[in-house]
């Protein structure tokens, strides 16, 4: 099997660095491109070929993406592991940031055992186009219907708190403020729909903000609370991930590895500065109609193709 090369980790690191925070998936994304390609790309960039170098570039690519989350909240990060720190320290939960810290670590638990346990035979065997292209539908479907029930939940206090909103002085660290108020169960809930993103297909960041809307947080906070929580558990998926790439098949997919984790990287930080305004009045129903089109288009393609 060839080794990626720099053209096509270029283009799929951008893709990556992208749909990872973009709700429409970096994972269903990263096998749909190669298959609608073909050729070449999709020989070399087959997620389900044994001993497949693409996976473990897309690892790198994803501790990218971590870090670019890392850079662009490193305020939050400094605050939050403060009070993570602090409260071990004093054995209690006394601060909106220590709660905050504790709500994050609780939350990243379930997705944290799913994906050591069911990770690899997810993308061995539904990491293949026709799954992906109907998980996509999928995670369209659940989107539009999350917002529609959004909405008919807050009908009656939209307009006066959007009037609030306006007036008031939205800051990073009334965010979180408000975040720290979530219950623990409400926040292992948000944290535990990540799970659903092991399917390729189905957006992380889409289901979270999905969770985090159905327990009454606002389009802004549910998107911060799933960036937040995204954060450790993409880097702790590619820093356990990592070693791979020192395979001795992996030598010649080095450098184009670096270049598109380079990409990656500066994709996912223009992504999060443009969604964490994005959501601060807007919602999740374009992407919710973007997926269900481009999946649908996606199996309507393939059954052409294999007819």
């Amino acid at each position: 099997m060839s080794a990626p090369t720099y053209p096509e980790m270029i283009v799929v690191g951008l893709l990556q660095g992208v749909s990872e925070l973009f709700p429409v998936s970096s994972l269903g994304h990263s096998v749909l491109l190669p298959a609608l390609i073909g050729g070449g790309w999709a020989a070399d960039l087959d997620m389900s070929a044994n001993g497949s170098a693409y996976l473990d570039t897309l690892v790198a690519m994803h501790v990218a993406t971590a870090a670019a989350l890392v850079v662009f909240f490193w305020r939050d990060w400094v605050r939050i592991v403060g009070g993570l720190l602090t409260s071990v320290r004093d054995r209690r939960i006394a601060t909106p940031d220590q709660r905050l810290a504790w709500l994050l670590v609780a939350a990243t638990i379930p997705v944290g055992v799913a994906g050591l346990a069911l990770d690899s035979v997810m993308r061995q065997y539904l990491g293949k186009p026709v799954p992906a292209a109907a998980f996509l539908v999928l995670n369209g479907v659940v989107l539009f219907v999350v917002e529609r029930l959004y909405r008919r939940q807050r009908r009656t206090t939209q307009d006066a708190e959007a009037t609030m909103v306006m007036a008031a002085v939205s800051t990073e660290v009334a965010s979180d403020a408000r975040l720290s108020r979530l219950g623990w169960w409400e926040a292992i809930g948000i944290g535990a729909c990540q799970i659903l993103a092991l399917l390729p297909g189905i957006s992380r960041s889409g289901v979270t903000i999905a969770g985090g809307l159905l327990r009454g947080l606002r389009h802004d906070d549910a998107a911060r609370f799933a960036f937040l929580l995204a954060t450790p558990v993409i880097a702790a998926a590619g820093l356990l991930k990592l070693p791979e790439l020192a395979r001795p098949e992996m030598h010649d997919a080095i450098g184009p590895t670096i270049v598109g984790s380079v990409v990656a990287g500066v994709g996912a930080y223009l992504s999060v500065r443009f969604l964490v305004r994005y959501f601060e009045t807007r919602t999740l129903t374009p992407f919710a109609i973007y997926c269900v089109l481009a999946g649908l288009g996606c199996l309507g393609y393939f059954a052409l193709v294999q007819a």
